[in-house]
């Protein structure tokens, strides 16, 4: 990968886009330190040090947003209202007629879908930007000091105005600045936000190993040299799973052109194990979040009857039955995922076309149930290789609450070398495409 980076570098093309993306990053990390007008940040960063804990929704977003959220700066929704839209509408092409002809129409259909795409972020920004406004107006400190400061002898409507206008503009501003990587830089532009806000959590999550070594050296010491080989081991497993692949061999038929007979070709059909990428974690994420944001809104007081106390006991994320449960929804949508993603009777069609098979397998049904077959197979190892990177961290910060914070390092983690890996392909694509003598020496 640094070889890969240096030849880059040296390359005058790709290094005017390197720049770019680069100061595209610096910008979204300049953004994400503006306040926002009429709030009291530090009331806002303690209630969220307190709420957004243990592996939660809110934690997720903050650290997707690379604690722009718990700071309440211009940025605090980042891209997520992006990424929830494009999930949405990739969900939907699969089950409405229009937009499945729409996709197939080839770069004008992709145009459409972009605008539509980009249409439901906008609103979803101004619904997550009003939710997070309402959850604003009930953070509190000790004193009973509002986190939403309202301007004196005012109804306090301007004041909400401005703060969900600023967090929409914000969101809209990081959407332009991820298309203008997409069409400047180098990678997808969504990604490589989503990356510099996760990356900048990294410090932080670093910072506070080393603080609680340097109060606790007796207890912490081992524990954060072990967390460190445990990250390291991690990032190791997650590249081998991440290139990992099953491949279907493929036997084409000899053929005929003109004059010329063709020899039959053989080839294969790589199936990734990580086909579904970080998807199902996070469909995963926001079904568990629902108990907890329940609770934002209805804590749990000694005048709550005994089922919402059970209730929220029971989903509380750090019980062994939250981890169950959200194992098994890993699995479940990783199958959905890897379902609407692969068609077997749609490639076993596209074969016998092409006057292709699968060796000692017959043509037709036969072929798409042994395409299923293997779909099922691989689906369930890329399955539970989700399922654990995910639930360990939950397992960390129930042994220690002081470990808490870095309860979202696996799909964080998980997030990162998917994209730096995405990236580096990008680069090497880049050079391959300019065929410099020496660089793929």
């Amino acid at each position: 990968m640094f070889k890969t980076l240096r030849n880059a570098w040296n390359t005058p093309e790709i290094r005017k886009k390197l720049i770019y993306t680069l100061l595209m990053i610096v910008l979204f990390r300049f953004g994400s330190a503006v306040t926002v007008p009429f709030l009291n940040v530090d009331i806002v960063k303690t209630w969220m040090d307190t709420n957004a804990t243990g592996g939660n929704f809110l934690e997720y977003l903050n650290t997707i947003t690379g604690g722009a959220l718990s700071q309440a700066t211009l940025f605090s929704l980042s891209i997520t209202p992006y990424i929830n839209s494009s999930i949405i509408m990739q969900l939907l092409t699969y089950a409405l007629p229009p937009l499945e002809r729409m996709r197939d129409e080839g770069e004008e259909g992709r145009k459409k879908l972009d605008k539509i795409t980009a249409v439901v972020a906008l609103i979803l920004s101004v619904v997550m930007a009003y939710a997070y406004y309402r959850t604003l107006k009930y953070m509190t400190d000790g004193s009973g000091n509002s986190a939403v400061k309202y301007i004196e002898g005012g109804s306090g409507i301007f004041a909400g105005f401005v703060i969900v206008a600023c967090f929409v503009a914000g969101a809209s501003f990081v959407v332009w600045m991820g298309n203008r990587i997409s069409d400047n830089g180098i990678g997808n532009g969504v990604s490589m936000i989503l990356f510099a806000g996760i990356a900048a959590r990294f410090p932080v999550d670093a910072g506070r190993l080393v603080s609680l070594t340097m109060e606790e050296p007796s207890k912490y010491l081992f524990v954060s040299l072990g967390y460190l080989v445990f990250i390291i081991a991690e990032f190791a497993f997650i590249v081998f799973m991440n290139e990992a692949e099953r491949r279907i061999p493929i036997q084409y038929a000899k053929r005929v052109v003109g004059r010329k007979q063709y020899a039959g070709q053989k080839t294969h059909i790589p199936v990734k194990v990580m086909m579904s990428g970080v998807m199902p974690i996070i469909f995963a994420m926001s079904f568990m979040s629902l108990p907890s944001t329940i609770q934002l809104f209805k804590p749990v007081t000694a005048d709550s009857s005994k089922f919402y106390i059970n209730f929220c006991h029971f989903f509380s994320t750090r019980s062994v039955s939250y981890a169950i449960i959200y194992f098994i929804l890993i699995i479940a949508f990783n199958y959905f995922y890897v379902s609407i993603q692969y068609n077997p009777i749609e490639i076993a069609n596209n074969l016998r076309q092409s006057n292709g098979g699968i060796p000692g397998i017959r043509p037709g049904k036969p072929t798409s149930d042994y395409i299923q077959r293997v779909l099922s197979k691989i689906s369930l190892v890329g399955a539970v290789f989700l399922g654990i990177i995910a639930i360990i961290p939950i397992f960390i910060s129930m042994a220690d609450q002081n470990l808490q914070s870095l309860s979202m390092g696996g799909t964080t983690i998980l997030i990162a070398v998917s994209v730096a890996l995405e990236t580096t392909r990008t680069l090497e694509s880049q050079l391959m495409m300019r065929h410099h003598k020496g660089f793929l020496r």
